[in-house]
């Protein structure tokens, strides 16, 4: 993403009142947003995604600590590199979709830092919740005007273990950390 529009863009985090309104509500375009992973897997990495279902977003340009971001994800739909890691991803040692279908990300914290933000919150895999913070950056469409903020794309980064989680399936073949992107393009309501 350019670096103007990160700028401008925190640029709006920073200002006063004068700058924007009150907080705006954002809805979710599924077709645009994806949520991805990778493990090691010996020497190899193993990637996948898992697909977003619900999104809600509350930007607060005049207070940063007012956003808010809940996410769902549809744990049946979870796809991998390769079929058997899809398999085993969605089965009972690992992410366990029969019993736990939904995956969610609730924050309870947002706060600037360098050029974006980190969202500390509450991630709830297999029923076992852990509070992991995840970096977030904005951005807006190439081109579009400097106050426009209808429609925003946010990428979030993160790392979390999965043995955390109970997701212990296959720890002699596969790594524990798991690396997560997640990119989001939101459209304001109304």
């Amino acid at each position: 993403m350019p670096r103007p529009i990160i700028l401008a863009l925190l640029a709006a985090l920073a200002a006063g009142p004068a700058a924007q309104a009150a907080a705006i509500d954002y809805q979710l375009d599924p077709s645009a947003s994806t949520v991805a992973f990778e493990t090691d897997f010996g020497p190899d990495l193993i990637t996948g995604s898992i697909p977003l279902e619900v999104a809600d977003l509350r930007l607060d340009f005049d207070n940063v600590k007012n956003c808010t971001v809940d996410v769902v994800l549809d744990v049946s739909g979870a796809k991998a590199s390769f079929p058997f890691a899809a398999q085993a991803l969605k089965g009972p040692k690992v992410l366990n979709a029969a019993e736990h279908p939904r995956m969610t990300f609730e924050s309870t914290s947002v706060k600037r830092a360098g050029e974006g933000a980190d969202i500390t919150g509450n991630l709830t895999i297999r029923g076992v919740t852990k509070r992991v913070t995840l970096k977030a950056r904005i951005s807006r469409p190439s081109g579009s005007d400097a106050n426009d903020f209808s429609q925003l794309t946010v990428q979030m980064t993160g790392r979390v273990n999965r043995s955390d989680f109970g997701a212990t399936g296959w720890s002699d073949m596969v790594g524990d950390e798991v690396r997560i992107i997640i990119t989001a393009r939101i459209n304001a309501k109304g």
